[in-house]
């Protein structure tokens, strides 16, 4: 096509795993495509040694590399689609996704214990409030500690006796090559992902219309309809990724299901629903906001308040 393309993304395995992902499926549609990675590192990737929750998620592991793609020093951006801010900056879209990894949690412990099978005994090592406050849920009395780093970072934290157990990304484990240390992929009724949790997601400028071309290509329309519903329902009720709000949806033939939840910090008030709808963007779009609009009239900005209490 006599262009050549860079993508910006996070210099971590698991992030070049993602963005390698994009070149190929590119390379696939347009071979006479130059395509190059442009590594960006993030506020997120710098601050190692605070609690993500503390530091604030406006952008954490985006604004570097967004900030590229404004100033067309890349073309287009390769994030985790759960680590992206509800709203994007002006002149920024969501382009397309790729097909849906692994969406589940995973669970990583000494003896390959199953979620069901740790007590407070255990040392229980996870980032995010969401996963904290399930965890709480299902038992107040967990030991829970802070973990950052890349998923090697953590793994060998967890081998040299940082703690027993911890909560990761199911895809990012299975993209790496690491699933072995999995104790248990764990049922989203017992602990619901993140929103979008699993989905690559590709940003882009508003009004190229040449990578649009481009990514109209590589889009999975099904994963593009899961991660529309669910950030519709994290964006209406205005939370970020560092909120005790989870979101999952399912496709069984012709009909989308979407369960919402929403905790306080500590696990002790909690929210849940779910509703169904044809398979259409539209249709996902409305039925998550009609799902998190009831949350809002039950209370969720009042248990959302509590975040830090």
């Amino acid at each position: 096509m006599g262009r050549a393309v860079k993508i910006g993304t996070r210099g971590s395995k698991l992030a070049l795993y993602q963005a390698n992902e994009t070149k190929k499926k590119l390379e696939e549609h347009f071979p006479d495509l130059e395509i190059s990675l442009e590594i960006i590192h993030t506020k997120g990737d710098k601050i190692l040694n605070v609690a993500l929750s503390k530091i604030g998620d406006k952008g954490l592991f985006t604004k570097e590399i967004e900030q590229a793609l404004l100033d067309k020093h890349i073309d287009l951006a390769v994030h985790s689609m759960k680590d992206l801010p509800t709203i994007f900056p002006e002149g920024l879209k969501l382009s397309a996704v790729l097909e849906r990894g692994e969406p589940r949690e995973s669970l990583i412990s000494t003896g390959k214990r199953k979620l069901s099978e740790l007590t407070e005994n255990d040392i229980i090592a996870t980032s995010s409030v969401r996963r904290r406050a399930q965890l709480l849920k299902i038992n107040p009395r967990f030991n829970l500690i802070d973990i950052r780093g890349n998923v090697d970072t953590r793994i060998k934290k967890w081998k040299s006796g940082y703690c027993t157990a911890m909560i990761m990304a199911g895809a990012g484990l299975q993209r790496l090559g690491l699933e072995e240390n999995i104790s248990e992929l764990i049922n989203p009724q017992q602990m619901m992902p993140a929103p979008a949790q699993g989905i690559i997601a590709i940003e882009s400028r508003k009004n190229d219309l040449f990578i649009d071309e481009l990514l109209q290509q590589i889009n999975h329309k099904t994963s593009w309809i899961r991660g529309r519903a669910e950030y519709t329902f994290l964006e209406t009720i205005q939370g970020g990724c560092q909120v005790p709000i989870a979101c999952y949806s399912e496709i069984d033939g012709h009909v989308l299901t979407i369960n919402g939840m929403i905790l306080s910090p500590n696990g002790t008030q909690n929210l849940t629903d779910v509703l169904q709808c044809n398979v259409s963007e539209k249709e996902a779009v409305e039925t998550a906001k009609k799902l998190a609009v009831s949350f809002l009239e039950r209370g969720a900005l009042q248990i959302i308040g509590s975040l830090g209490k």
